[in-house]
């Protein structure tokens, strides 16, 4: 697998590089990097707390990088081609609502779940939340995420990748679920729109 050959071949930095493109909206499985990571832990070729603080300052990396996409030319992005995928200016006002309200607990939980954990820093920065509030609640979700799955990789041993079968019905659920809502909200808004 390409992920274990690059931590294998660059050690920790491969475990930051891995974590920052997976919090950069490409999903690469951080159930993956950290397992292994936490298996290497149990051969005695790493220190748990420097996998642990590769994947964690990994993650704060690639969700800023994403935040400020989103913060300088999402909300451009959104209200020039929006209306291709049905998104109007309205929709775009009750986001930024939303989120102003519920915004830094939903960044939190996101952050602990597989799936979303990687997009969520996109929508915080088109909403344009207080950039020292997000990067302490993506700090703070994402410490209980990498240290269970390092301790995971480390108990687990030589059998570390038995593990990532179970999460993914958690994680194709959780995807089955945001497709879903998506799939709501785009037929909503298809019945809502003009015919000319």
């Amino acid at each position: 697998m390409v992920v274990t050959s690059m931590i294998n071949s660059f050690g920790y930095l491969g475990v930051f590089i891995g974590m920052v493109l997976e919090s950069a909206c490409i999903p690469l499985p951080s159930e993956v990097i950290m397992l292994f990571g936490g298996y290497l832990v149990s051969i005695g070729k790493a220190s748990f707390w420097a996998i642990f603080a590769a994947g964690t300052i990994g993650n704060i990396v690639g969700s800023i990088i994403i935040y400020w996409f989103g913060r300088k030319g999402g909300r451009t992005l959104l209200e020039r081609y929006g209306k291709y995928v049905f998104i109007r200016q309205n929709h775009i006002a009750k986001a930024d609502a939303w989120f102003a309200k519920y915004g830094g607990g939903t960044v939190f939980f996101c952050r602990c779940l597989p799936v979303v954990r990687t997009f969520i820093s996109l929508p915080a920065g088109v909403s344009g939340m207080r950039f020292d509030r997000f990067v302490i609640l993506t700090s703070l979700g994402s410490i209980p995420w990498n240290l269970l799955l390092t301790y995971g990789g480390y108990r687990l041993g030589e059998n570390w990748s038995q593990i990532e079968p179970w999460m993914k019905p958690i994680s194709y659920a959780i995807l089955g679920g945001l497709v879903l809502a998506v799939l709501i909200f785009l037929f909503r808004n298809v019945k809502k729109t003009p015919s000319r």
